[in-house]
């Protein structure tokens, strides 16, 4: 979801660890369960959440901190947890401007839950892959049932208590074949932020063909370009105009290094980065060490370098690498010219993509220059 990333560094928290009531076929978190074989409560105590909560505050060098609130489901945990926790940010506030946002798959959203959304300024994020029969394909909850309904209705209370949220579509081998259709969807259900996220882990028949992920986001672009800017943001294409402009990417997809984005577990235990939850990424605990201790250890550092220095010789070659920067490392699966696993899965599908966008991208990009809109492409 769209963190608002600000400078220093970002926590994502799953304060519910894996824990989730909907059993998505393709949910790579869920498997995590195992990794925290000790856990007695999949649920971040109080204790826990000061600690976090007060390091984060004070160890954060900008004037913003944004807590973002993930999983799992983070909802399990009931309203009065996030009181709690909004009460610990009053706390250790400093003076400084706190933010949340929270990514629900939205099934338990309330009138109550939207309320306290609404009273809070959360931002919330909602996971919904499109129209019925695409959702329920494979959002499914513990009992093999869609869940597409029940998000439905979740989306519809926080558009009643005016809430704040954005959308974000994982887009697999079904609802890749019909990407305007979709874009449509979403616009009509009041998704004003839309993010495209490609199912790629793991590589099975769910996976999203690399190339036509390209030519779902050429089709998606050609009808935003044409009537959209500026009045529906779709993530990839923000991420693009920033990286033609020479800022940052505000996505750390697109940025040519990663590393200052890591995650907190239940327990307390932080990773290098929610992708990369994992014993060889795990940084230690924040009841024993400070985030900036963590973050400045050489192994995260290295993991943050790598994503520009282990890329393949292809990238270095790639006109369009100022947009890509390589993507994910975590998709870098597919053997490169060098013999090395390092070539991004979605590679071809990006260059189709980076391509079409580019002459559209160098004009909005002069417009801002000029400070003119960047909407005017609409009538070029």
């Amino acid at each position: 979801m769209d963190t608002h990333l600000i400078p220093g560094f970002n926590v994502l928290a799953n304060p519910t660890g894996p824990l989730c009531n909907l059993n998505c076929s393709y949910c790579y978190y869920l498997e995590k369960e195992a990794l925290f074989c000790d856990s007695k409560s999949f649920a971040m105590d109080t204790s826990t959440l000061e600690i976090f909560t007060r390091k984060y505050i004070h160890e954060q060098p900008g004037k913003q901190v944004n807590f973002v609130w993930q999983g799992g489901e983070p909802t399990l945990l009931g309203i009065d947890y996030y009181k709690t926790a909004l009460s610990l940010q009053r706390k250790y506030g400093q003076g400084k401007e706190i933010m949340n946002s929270l990514q629900t798959n939205g099934t338990l959203l309330t009138d109550a839950w939207c309320q306290f959304f609404k009273d809070n300024n959360f931002l919330i994020g909602i996971s919904i892959d499109g129209p019925e029969e695409v959702h329920d394909r494979y959002r499914l909850d513990k009992g093999g049932k869609g869940s597409f309904k029940k998000v439905m209705h979740g989306m519809k209370l926080l558009k009643k208590h005016g809430v704040e949220f954005n959308t974000l579509t994982v887009i697999n081998s079904l609802n890749v074949e019909n990407p305007v259709p979709l874009y449509n969807f979403l616009k009509e259900e009041g998704s004003g932020f839309i993010q495209f996220i490609p199912l790629v882990y793991p590589l099975n028949s769910w996976s999203v063909p690399a190339v036509k992920f390209g030519q779902f986001l050429t089709a998606v672009f050609d009808e935003w370009v044409k009537r959209d800017v500026g009045k529906y943001f779709v993530q990839t294409f923000d991420a693009a105009l920033a990286n033609e402009i020479g800022v940052p990417a505000g996505v750390c997809l697109f940025n040519g290094q990663c590393g200052n984005c890591i995650a907190i577990e239940h327990n307390g235990d932080v990773f290098s980065c929610d992708h990369f939850v994992d014993i060889a990424h795990k940084l230690g605990n924040i009841h024993h060490a400070s985030f900036k201790n963590m973050l400045e250890m050489s192994s995260q550092k290295r993991f943050g370098d790598e994503k520009f220095d282990d890329l393949p010789e292809e990238c270095h070659r790639c006109n369009v690498y100022n947009y890509c920067r390589g993507e994910c490392p975590k998709n870098r699966v597919l053997k490169g010219i060098n013999g090395k696993n390092n070539l991004n899965y979605l590679c071809e599908g990006y260059k189709l993509f980076f391509r079409h966008i580019g002459p559209y991208m160098k004009f909005m990009a002069n417009e801002i220059l000029h400070q003119r809109s960047p909407a005017n492409v609409m009538y070029r």
